[in-house]
């Protein structure tokens, strides 16, 4: 008897250790995730060399499925100028070179990744979306997008996201001055990029006042045909045109005295300072012109009324950026200030 009742005594005390024990572990795995050990990563077989075939066949072989109006709407250029593109980062970054794994399988082809950057910039859609068609994965689709932003900027910022040179500033002039604007370089605005995942730490440096949620602004200056010659961006969505302005270098080479000299005449007086339509924020300088408020008299309401018509052409290039790449129109999911720099630049540049 006495046998018994310490063997029942022993077994309880034990049976209960052991569901706290279990009962403990279930309780951690709940709060902190079970490890990496007990849940394995599941391989997901993609089938990479099938989605490239495909691809190539929809798009890029001698007869492709989709015709060149359908590749332009869906990749926002030419064939020939993605073709471009992907053979000059190809050649810049092995990250997009096909490479062969350790099984002897080919890995993603510089089409299939600049594809689905592509995909991602002109829809605006998540990594995630892009899977099903080019047979990448999500991590993948982030980690090449942020590569093809970067190398696109690397190679192609210096030709299509310059300051103008002697012969732009003439094109430039010329048609100012056939739109009743002699000496006019283009239009100065700035835009609000609404910032989903800005932390929360930044929250009040970057929350707009009149849009009220977090931002980062862009500052363009684009001309009658929609070239956008200078941009700068990431100064934090509280500040004004005016903040944005004092830091912008979009002057430095006037004041250091490297811009390429302008001239022309206007009621037989000669100026060597081309000038930009504005808005009424932006402060009384010789480099700005701005509407008159309030105008009295036939003259002065046509003044008004033919330099706020010519100054929404930065307005209309926004737009039109925003149509095109629709990742840009969306709320920025990135979280990290730099890698939205490079997304909006390398827009621009495409644009």
């Amino acid at each position: 008897e006495s046998f018994t009742e310490e063997f029942t005594e022993e077994f309880i005390e034990e049976f209960f250790d052991e569901t706290k024990r279990n009962r403990q572990l279930e309780l951690f795995h709940k709060i902190y995730g079970q490890s990496s050990t007990s849940t394995p990563r599941r391989n997901i077989y993609r089938d990479r060399e099938g989605g490239h075939h495909r691809l190539v066949n929809d798009y890029f072989s001698p007869n492709p499925v989709y015709p060149e109006n359908i590749f332009r709407r869906r990749f926002r250029m030419g064939r020939h100028v993605f073709l471009r593109i992907v053979d000059a980062v190809s050649n810049l970054d092995p990250y997009f070179q096909q490479r062969i794994d350790a099984l002897g399988r080919k890995g993603l082809s510089p089409l299939q990744k600049c594809t689905a950057a592509m995909r991602m910039l002109a829809y605006g859609v998540s990594a995630d979306a892009v899977d099903d068609y080019v047979r990448i994965g999500e991590s993948t689709a982030v980690e090449g997008l942020k590569k093809f932003v970067s190398n696109v900027i690397t190679i192609f910022e210096g030709e299509s996201l310059r300051k103008p040179n002697s012969d732009d500033i003439q094109r430039l002039l010329q048609m100012g001055e056939a739109r009743g604007f002699p000496g006019m370089m283009g239009s100065i605005d700035c835009m609000h990029w609404q910032w989903k995942n800005c932390p929360k730490a930044w929250k009040g440096m970057f929350m707009s006042g009149h849009k009220g949620v977090a931002t980062i602004i862009l500052e363009a200056v684009a001309s009658s045909d929609l070239w956008i010659w200078h941009a700068f961006i990431g100064v934090a969505g509280s500040n004004n045109d005016i903040n944005v302005l004092d830091r912008s270098p979009v002057f430095d080479d006037v004041l250091q005295g490297r811009a390429p000299e302008v001239n022309y005449t206007i009621n037989g007086n000669n100026y060597n300072m081309g000038y930009y339509l504005t808005d009424g924020i932006y402060p009384e300088w010789a480099t700005f012109v701005k509407t008159i408020p309030r105008p009295q008299g036939e003259k002065r309401k046509l003044f008004s009324k033919y330099q706020e018509s010519q100054r929404k052409d930065v307005e209309r290039a926004f737009s039109v950026l925003q149509c095109c790449f629709a990742i840009v129109r969306g709320l920025a999911r990135f979280w990290d200030k730099a890698d939205l720099g490079r997304i909006m630049r390398k827009c621009i540049i495409i644009h």
